[in-house]
């Protein structure tokens, strides 16, 4: 059984300086994050990974490196101790959340980052479902800026992000924080009229130049297939924000705090 709260209740009694939440279920790391960011009371927030890949000590680098001029500091890894297949993937995603958001600091996003505590007022309203901190804060400052530091390897366990995890929470940022796919749904479907156009004219042409009639079926299959295809990506795109629409409506909470700390 896990004794998590029970731990985190105890230090909470033997250290006034600790504050702990318990969420009534699972809502994933960033909504848990945005608790936890919203109860904070001093004007500087970290977040850390409980896995201590990043050691603690180097929030110092992190901290130092929070002047005037900087709002937000990540921590991003010499060397990142985890599967090529991950950091592969953790890359890619980050370089499309570059271009869907505008965030030229993409690249070094990390889970292992301080902030001002004052950049939480843009975001402080009902957000729904599928909630991502970094576009968030995106939202509040482009004051970012990063500092190398150490990325030891897990030393229990096993992260709980796999290939489907890490897919469906780009689709949930880019979809959620991001008006791109919807331009980029209207590119397909110019894209495809063009296409239409072009075949049109063909089957036209083509008997007045040539006198040769367009072959039958194998054309129109493809032909077919090709519409057919644009057509159910454009509509998976728009059901992709109808849906985030419907849980707004319904007004779908971003996470439930079932007990707290006393402190």
């Amino acid at each position: 059984m896990d004794e998590t709260w029970e731990v985190l209740c105890t230090l909470a009694q033997n250290d006034l300086g600790v504050r702990a939440l318990r969420l009534s279920k699972n809502v994933g790391q960033h909504a848990a994050l945005l608790a936890g960011v919203r109860e904070a009371r001093c004007p500087i927030i970290a977040t850390l990974d409980d896995d201590l890949q990043n050691p603690p000590e180097e929030l110092a680098r992190l901290l130092e490196a929070l002047t005037a001029d900087v709002d937000v500091v990540y921590g991003v890894p010499v060397k990142i101790e985890q599967p090529i297949w991950r950091s592969f993937f953790s890359v890619s995603a980050k370089r499309v959340m570059q271009k869907a958001l505008g965030f030229n600091n993409a690249v070094d996003i990390s889970s292992f980052r301080v902030f001002r505590s004052h950049l939480r007022g843009s975001f402080n309203g009902d957000l729904g479902p599928g909630v991502s901190l970094d576009a968030l804060l995106s939202w509040s400052t482009s004051r970012f800026t990063s500092v190398m530091v150490q990325h030891h390897e897990r030393k229990a366990g096993k992260s709980n992000y796999n290939f489907w995890k890490l897919s469906r929470f780009m689709v949930d940022t880019v979809t959620g924080f991001s008006a791109v796919p919807l331009r980029i749904a209207t590119g397909l479907g110019l894209a495809t009229i063009a296409l239409s156009v072009g075949v049109l004219l063909w089957v036209l042409g083509r008997p007045l130049i040539t006198g040769e009639s367009v072959p039958g079926f194998p054309f129109l299959a493809a032909t077919i297939a090709i519409f057919s295809g644009t057509q159910l990506l454009v509509l998976g795109v728009i059901g992709q924000y109808i849906g985030r629409m419907h849980f707004r409506i319904m007004n779908k909470p971003t996470y439930t705090i079932a007990e707290r700390t006393s402190n």
